[in-house]
């Protein structure tokens, strides 16, 4: 692919020639990463539910959906509904085979170990899918942070 100018006219290998949005262009030229989440037994998809939540499933969660409303792709497996997932996974089998449940959760990158043992944070997952991470909001009442004042 050949592109002409900074109006996006591309050029394929047999040479048509037509318009492409940049977002094509990306997509095309640099893949995005596959994140796999292999969550430990949950009682729904996120474990977000019932009455008593764990707040890093929600804060998670939460980096999840961030991350995927970014371009991130990503995709969870829970061992209480999708236990096939587990066994058909080389690496995530093996690591359970050695280390049992307590290497849940387990995240793989392009089908590699990237973490085991606890969930990513949002930071990890932006850097892994390639996408800038959101700034944190500054504390209530106070516009400084790092060193530097708004000023």
């Amino acid at each position: 692919m050949e592109v002409r100018d900074d109006n996006l006219e591309v050029q394929d290998d047999n040479g048509v020639v037509g318009m492409t949005a940049p977002s094509e262009l990306l997509i095309k030229d640099y893949p995005m990463k596959n994140l796999q989440v292999f969550d430990p037994a949950l009682c729904c998809s996120s474990g977000v539910c019932g009455t008593e939540v764990d707040q890093k499933l929600v804060t998670f969660s939460a980096d999840v959906d961030w991350a995927k409303q970014n371009g991130a792709r990503i995709e969870r497996f829970n061992l209480a509904q999708q236990p096939m997932a587990f066994a058909g996974n080389a690496v995530v089998k093996g690591l359970l085979e050695r280390s049992g449940e307590g290497a849940l959760p387990v995240i793989l990158l392009d089908g590699e170990l990237a973490l085991a043992g606890r969930y990513p944070s949002r930071d990890e997952l932006a850097r892994w899918a390639g996408i800038e991470p959101a700034l944190a909001p500054a504390a209530a009442g106070n516009c400084c942070s790092g060193g530097r004042c708004c000023g």
